[in-house]
C-alpha cells in the first residue's frame, strides 16, 4: 500500500484544512482570527468538517483500492526494508503536518492551548492508524508496526515540543523534484506523470528538519532572523522497486545503484513572518510544510561516495 501512503494522507490533509473554509462567513476578515474563547459554531465546524473529511476519504480510499483486493483476517506485516524507510519518514512527516493542521484549527475554535495540542496533535495519528488497520485487513497488505512507529513519532514531535516549548522549533517538511526513474518501472509504482510522480516516485522525494537556531539560544544568536532556518534532508535514489530493482533483460540500457542522498540547506518558516491578512496567514500555515528552495549541500551515500552543490534545491 505505500505507493498510496502520500496520496491518501495529503488529500486528508488538504481537505481537512479547507473544509473550515467552507462557513458562509468566509468574507468576514474577523472569521479567520482564532477565537478568544471555546466559540461552538466553529467547534462544530472543525469537529463535523474535519470528521466529515476523514470519512469521505477514508470511504473513497476502501472504494477505489481495497475493493480490488481480497479481504481476509487482520494480519501484519514487516515492510521495514521498503523503498529505503522512505515511506515510514514519510508517515512521521504526514502524521506531524496534520498534527499541527489540527492543533490551528482547534485554536482557531477557541479551545484552551492544553485541548488543542492533544486533540489535534491526534488528528493525523488516528486517521493514519484508521488507514492502517485497513491495511490489516487487506491479503495484499497488512499492518505496519514500523508505519505505527513513525506515525506515532510524528505525532510525539508536535504534541511534545507544543507542550513543552509552547512553539515548533524543529519543523518536519517536505518536498520534490523530478527524476528519471517512473518509465523503468513497467508497473507503474513510480507514477506515469504528473502528480502520480510527486506522488509515488519516492527518489524525488525529500524529508526534512528544519530548525531555528535562534530558537535555542535566543541571547547568544539575536542576529539571526527569526524566519532563516537550517534543514538537514534525508532522500534516496536509484529506487526501481520496493526492496529490489526488478530485472527487465534488454528494456533498461542502464544500471541503477540504490543509495541514500543527505543535504544541508537553508530554510523559511513562511509561520514566523509577520502578516495582516487572516486569509493568507491560513494559507501559509497551511502550505508551511512544503520545504522551501534554497542553496543546497549534497552528500551521496553510494559506494562512490561524493558531495554536490545545487545553488537552488527542491
Amino acid at each position: 500500500m505505500n505507493s498510496l501512503n502520500t496520496y491518501r494522507n495529503l488529500l486528508f490533509l488538504f481537505a481537512f484544512t479547507f473544509s473550515l473554509g467552507s462557513n458562509a462567513q468566509l468574507k468576514d476578515p474577523t472569521f479567520w482570527k482564532p477565537a478568544v474563547e471555546k466559540n461552538k459554531a466553529r467547534t462544530n465546524l472543525v469537529v463535523f468538517g474535519g470528521g466529515g473529511a476523514a470519512v469521505i476519504t477514508l470511504a473513497g480510499l476502501y472504494s477505489i483500492w481495497y475493493l480490488e483486493y481480497p479481504q481476509s483476517e487482520i494480519h501484519s506485516t514487516n515492510d521495514w526494508d521498503n523503498w529505503m524507510q522512505m515511506d515510514k519518514i514519510g508517515h512521521a512527516n504526514v502524521s506531524y503536518v496534520v498534527g499541527q493542521s489540527g492543533y490551528d484549527a482547534f485554536k482557531w475554535a477557541g479551545w484552551s492551548e492544553k485541548k488543542a495540542v492533544w486533540h489535534g496533535g491526534m488528528v493525523g495519528f488516528t486517521y493514519l492508524t484508521a488507514v492502517e488497520i485497513m491495511d490489516g485487513f487487506s491479503d495484499g497488505w497488512g499492518f505496519s508496526w514500523g508505519d505505527m512507529a513513525f506515525n506515532t513519532l510524528g505525532a510525539g514531535l508536535f504534541i511534545g515540543q507544543q507542550l513543552g516549548w509552547k512553539e515548533q522549533r524543529i519543523l518536519l517538511k517536505f518536498s520534490y523534484h523530478n527524476t528519471e526513474h517512473p518509465p523503468y518501472n513497467k508497473d507503474g509504482l513510480l507514477g506515469t506523470g504528473g502528480l502520480q510522480n510527486i506522488i509515488k516516485n519516492y527518489n524525488g522525494q525529500t524529508y526534512w528538519l528544519s530548525v531555528n537556531p535562534r530558537s535555542f539560544t535566543k541571547e547568544k544568536m539575536a542576529f539571526w532572523p527569526k524566519w532563516l532556518n537550517v534543514a538537514g534532508g534525508y532522500g534516496a535514489n536509484g529506487m526501481i522497486g520496493a526492496t529490489q530493482n526488478p530485472s527487465y533483460p534488454d528494456e533498461i540500457d542502464k544500471e541503477f545503484v540504490r543509495h541514500r542522498q543527505y543535504y544541508l540547506s537553508l530554510d523559511i518558516d513562511l509561520r514566523k513572518i509577520p502578516m495582516k491578512s487572516g486569509f493568507l496567514k491560513t494559507l501559509v500555515h497551511t502550505l508551511s510544510f512544503i520545504k522551501i528552495p534554497a542553496p543546497t549541500v549534497q552528500f551521496n551515500g553510494s559506494q562512490n561516495g561524493g558531495t554536490t552543490f545545487h545553488w537552488l534545491y527542491f
